[in-house]
């Protein structure tokens, strides 16, 4: 579904990927694991489409990412990612169902449509009477999970999911991860997931360790 091959990528002077190689399968949920700093979120921005590398390729289900134009990455992250990130970023002048249909909204459906479609993942989600309020109405573990229903609303190929409970405690962080993996099992969403926590780690079906910008060991859970 989606590959990274021996892509080398640095910022400056600091060399942030250094060949790093990653096949993920359709319907796949890996865990990318790895100290800070060791390239893990900047692997995962290179999958997504939002960084480009230096060299090597990235390959989205039959198509090489890397050589698209800025507009073509935007349209294909818009119509095909999702995205969960570590402090759901959401959009604080909307309701909370406007930051769930959010996705649909800049793919073209009408309002109407694009609500009717966010509705019902309230419920889902363990958010039902929340539709309305606002971003700082909405306690972490909510925030999170309106971003995780953001993130899978428009049905993506791939969620990329970037420490998705780093800013949650323990018990909130195992509920959204709950609730990501048999949401994205019933999709078929293929999954990304950037954590430094092995409790996190063991949803995913395979473990791979980023180290020194390199993928350097796997691990199935």
């Amino acid at each position: 579904m989606i590959e990274a091959r021996e892509v080398v990528l640095s910022f400056g002077e600091t060399p942030a990927l250094r060949g790093a190689t990653l096949s993920v399968a359709a319907g796949e949920i890996v865990a990318v694991m790895g100290p800070s700093g060791s390239g893990k979120s900047t692997l995962l921005h290179c999958l997504a489409g939002i960084l480009v590398p230096d060299s090597g390729e990235i390959h989205f289900d039959g198509r090489r990412v890397d050589t698209l134009d800025e507009t073509a990455r935007s349209v294909l992250r818009r119509d095909r990612f999702g995205f969960v990130f570590q402090f759901g970023q959401l959009v604080p002048e909307l309701t909370a169902e406007e930051n769930v249909a959010l996705p649909l909204l800049l793919g073209g459906a009408k309002r109407p449509d694009a609500l009717r479609e966010a509705r019902p993942w309230f419920e889902r989600l363990g958010l039902a009477g929340l539709e309305r309020r606002r971003s700082g109405e909405l306690s972490g573990g909510q925030a999170q999970r309106v971003a995780l229903a953001r993130g899978l609303v428009a049905k993506p190929g791939v969620l990329f999911a970037d420490e998705p409970t780093g800013a949650l405690d323990s018990l909130t962080g195992e509920q959204v991860m709950d609730l990501l993996v048999a949401s994205a099992r019933e999709q078929g969403t293929t999954v990304v997931l950037v954590t430094h926590e092995a409790r996190v780690a063991a949803y995913a079906d395979r473990q791979v360790i980023v180290r020194d910008g390199k993928v350097n060991a796997l691990v199935h859970s």
